[in-house]
């Protein structure tokens, strides 16, 4: 008895070395693990780095520290090994899931498919020159991602062929970088949807009045997954889903199953379409998904379609269907009218919404006026109909 309580305290001073390098060892894995979550935008592949700090790296610098025998240290640390590589295996595999059905419903074209004097371009071309050919103050123009390729096509037939994008003449900030350029009058004409009220509002607080010109037709649209046995909603079906007052899919017919309504950030063309078709009833709180911002920390951003059973989502068709061409997701029909272009020609389709060129109020660039008059012409309206949207003839 006295022999152990002798060695007890002959090893009392080792044994808090160890207490202190375990924890100094500690800390040192878990301040990495803190930095390194700010690198990763997206917080599902944390998972694998968090557990293999957590797991397996603890287990072999502590059983270094008190597990003297090798046997015995090889054994936890296997142990640490296994769980960590069936981690990332389950991760990875989730990952892998969760991409194939998110639907990136932010209208992030590849712009380099559809530039003017480009052979390899898809954009919609004239089977003859366009009968206008601007020069000297070209029109500074920008638009929504949606409607690049229409724009493009625009300075393809009518623009000297020098013109490249970002060069100041063809732009792409999209509808909220968009309408606070034209607002600050930095460009001449933007092509998109109508703006959100905040988006006027800041136009005229800069002394801007936008003036707008219809140049097409476009459909809202409201889509799901292809198994939903849902094929068609009423106008006010969809406003009492995005409203909250409708909860589960078995409440119009369908399976039950909840509903996750997806929306978009504020002031994109089509949030702010949204808002419109809504009409007064109050939107309720959108499905968030958190972070890691480099520079803010965690943060949170209105959460990506996932594609399944319960979802719902909104877009313009043009898109929907000339860019994202998903064949998993179904377009709704509304009050009983499909999104097609005779139903949006003929004014059937109840969510219908104008593609507008915006400008500004007291523009002296007589060019703009020339362009705007040769966009409404036969040759411009080809140009729309060819691209994929409805011509507002």
């Amino acid at each position: 008895m006295e022999e152990k309580e002798h060695n007890w305290k002959e090893n009392l001073p080792n044994i808090i070395l160890k207490i202190f390098l375990s924890a100094f060892v500690l800390f040192l894995l878990v301040m990495p693990t803190i930095f390194i979550g700010f690198a990763f935008s997206d917080t599902r592949y944390l998972l694998p780095v968090r557990l293999g700090v957590f797991s397996v790296l603890p287990v072999l610098l502590l059983g270094l520290i008190w597990v003297p025998k090798k046997g015995k240290f090889m054994k936890y640390w296997g142990i640490g090994t296994a769980v960590l590589v069936v981690s990332i295996f389950i991760n990875t595999a989730y990952i892998e899931h969760d991409n194939k059905i998110t639907i990136d419903t932010t209208p992030n074209i590849n712009l380099h498919d559809y530039l003017p004097f480009d052979p390899d371009s898809n954009i919609a071309v004239l089977d003859h020159k366009a009968s206008l050919k601007l020069s000297g103050d070209l029109p500074v123009v920008d638009g929504a991602a949606a409607v690049f390729p229409l724009y493009s096509a625009f300075v393809n037939a009518t623009y000297p062929n020098y013109i490249r994008l970002w060069a100041g003449t063809l732009e792409y900030n999209n509808t909220v970088g968009g309408y606070e350029m034209l607002a600050d009058k930095k460009t001449d004409i933007f092509f998109g949807a109508y703006p959100s009220d905040e988006q006027i509002a800041y136009a005229k607080a800069q002394g801007t009045e936008f003036v707008y010109t219809p140049i097409g037709k476009e459909a809202f649209v409201f889509f799901v997954h292809k198994d939903n046995p849902i094929d068609n909603l009423t106008t006010e079906q969809i406003r009492a889903i995005y409203s909250g007052q409708i909860t589960n899919w078995k409440q119009l017919g369908g399976s039950s199953e909840p509903i996750s309504a997806y929306q978009r950030n504020e002031g994109s063309g089509s949030q702010s379409m949204l808002i419109r078709f809504m009409d007064g009833t109050p939107i309720m709180e959108p499905e968030t998904e958190k972070i890691n911002d480099l520079m803010s920390g965690i943060i949170e951003q209105v959460a990506d379609y996932r594609n399944k059973d319960g979802a719902i989502g909104f877009s313009f068709r043009y898109y929907m269907e000339g860019i994202i061409k998903n064949p998993d997701v179904k377009l709704l029909s509304i009050d009983g009218v499909a999104p097609t272009v005779e139903n949006i020609q003929n004014g059937s389709y109840p969510i219908t919404a104008p593609l507008y060129a915006v400008t500004w109020e007291g523009n002296d660039n007589e060019n703009v006026a020339l362009l705007l008059n040769w966009i409404l012409s036969e040759e411009g309206q080809e140009l729309v109909k060819k691209t994929g949207y409805v011509p507002i003839g």
